[in-house]
């Protein structure tokens, strides 16, 4: 059997992983860019801080931030 056929599933995996980061680093954006609080800061710290860590970022909004917003402001 060729390489190329045993790495293709592996490929094609990479390639579908990359695309949902990409969809979940928007989708956490466009979150915090819309629902966050005109009051302060947070709104603009947290647009920066999921620009520039990428996904990592998005997923630190996600986990710490969002279930507090959503307990407090109810949004």
């Amino acid at each position: 059997m060729p390489a190329s056929v045993l790495f293709a599933p592996l490929f094609i995996g990479l390639f579908i992983g990359a695309i949902l980061a990409t969809v979940f680093w928007i989708w956490m954006l466009v979150e915090a860019a819309t629902k966050e609080s005109d009051q302060g800061n947070e709104k603009i710290v947290w647009i920066l801080v999921i620009l520039f860590t990428n996904w990592v970022g998005a997923l630190i909004y996600f986990l710490a931030r969002r279930p507090t917003r959503m307990r407090t402001l109810g949004r």
